[in-house]
């Protein structure tokens, strides 16, 4: 069956306003008429060219014949992903009164060699907040450093390795990629995170993303979190910034009314918003809570805070219930909930503003709530393992 394309041509067709005389080749825009890529993986397209405003409009033929034509992107760069195998023709727009210009390029996506795993390929950085399970999971060692514990880190959650690692009090966090871009199905789940929440058991954790825009196959590009329900409430706080400082392990405990509780003021913190309290230590935990192969005195991490969601129903502290939030955090559903999927649609920049991505190369997850518990101890996330859902297990 012959194919029909709405816009397309064979051809490169470059607009010019009257006044210029000269064409802007192919190479001084900075784009090729063809691309090769493998099925998902990302490529960012950055035309050297500027103007008032841009449009990029992707047209396939769908495997039922119908040929989708869609405007994807308003941006100057457009970063090009696809779940599928085949042609896709994109066109681009610049808009500006002295010099229009309209691009033609076609992009063939082939199946990749190797198979592509659903799981956690790599850990890039693990950077947890002191809380009663670091330096536990994972354990760490005399001698360890920042790259050791970031490669026990990865020997926890890569590819499936069952099991798991701690994020610490608030904002501690993890950073972790794939072999592949995370292809966005809007209306759909695309990843899903896997804690170990239960029922009256919810440490939400916060979940960003991010895109391989420069192709340096790093996660220094721009961050977007994903708002979850509790993003734009009142009780939720923009711009949250705690330090912690490294305790003395050699100072008089000071044991709290709790036999649980072996010293109340243990792991000082303030915050930007005029708090100042402590992580106690809690008698099931003796080790040091502070990341010990850290040389830092203080640790400072910022983000979003999410409001307090345990609540002693006993009154005595004998009894505390850790409520979930209602969708969108990681840690915050048993793991056999659907509510552990997350939507890359739900991505926010930040400024509160939606912004659309077509896939997404890396994952940071951190601790949302700052609060102490008794004896079941502070907030800390745990993570063990982020899937991509679009990819069989």
């Amino acid at each position: 069956m012959k194919k029909v394309w709405y816009f397309f041509t064979v051809t490169l067709f470059v607009a010019l306003a009257s006044c210029q005389s000269d064409t802007p080749s192919m190479i001084e825009l900075g784009l090729d008429d063809t691309y090769v890529v493998e099925r998902m993986k990302s490529l960012t397209l950055h035309p050297e060219f500027t103007g008032e405003r841009y449009e990029w409009r992707l047209s396939y033929e769908t495997a039922a014949g119908v040929v989708s034509d869609s405007l994807v992107a308003t941006s100057r760069d457009y970063t090009f992903v696809a779940g599928e195998e085949g042609t896709y023709r994109l066109k681009l727009n610049i808009f500006d009164p002295a010099n229009p210009i309209e691009h033609l390029m076609q992009i063939v996506v082939r199946r990749e060699e190797v198979a592509y795993s659903p799981y956690i390929a790599r850990v890039y950085e693990y950077r947890p907040a002191p809380g009663q399970f670091v330096n536990v999971l994972p354990k760490y060692e005399e001698g360890d450093t920042e790259e050791t514990m970031r490669q026990k880190a990865e020997d926890c959650l890569a590819y499936n390795a069952g099991s798991m690692i701690s994020l610490g009090g608030y904002g501690g966090y993890v950073v972790v990629g794939f072999d592949h871009t995370i292809v966005n199905r809007p209306g759909e789940y695309d990843f899903k995170v896997l804690g170990n929440a239960t029922q009256g058991g919810s440490e939400p954790g916060i979940v960003m993303v991010s895109v391989d825009v420069n192709g340096n196959g790093m996660p220094d590009d721009e961050w977007y979190e994903l708002a979850g329900s509790e993003y734009y409430k009142e009780t939720t706080v923009k711009g949250y910034e705690i330090t912690y400082y490294r305790p003395d392990e050699d100072k008089t405990p000071e044991p709290g009314s709790s036999a649980s509780i072996t010293d109340v003021t243990y792991q000082h913190w303030t915050d930007n918003q005029g708090g100042d309290g402590y992580i106690s230590r809690v008698v099931f935990h003796q080790q040091p809570y502070y990341p010990q192969w850290l040389p830092y005195e203080s640790l400072t991490f910022e983000g979003t805070r999410l409001a307090d969601n345990a609540v002693d129903e006993s009154g005595n502290g004998s009894y505390y219930v850790l409520n979930s939030y209602d969708w969108g955090y990681a840690d915050n559903y048993p793991n056999n909930n659907e509510k552990i999927g997350f939507n890359i649609d739900w991505a926010v920049d930040d400024k509160g503003n939606p912004v659309s991505l077509s896939g997404i190369d890396f994952v940071k997850i951190y601790t949302g709530v700052n609060q102490f518990n008794g004896w079941v101890g502070e907030c800390s996330t745990e993570v063990a393992g982020v899937t991509d859902l679009h990819i069989a297990e």
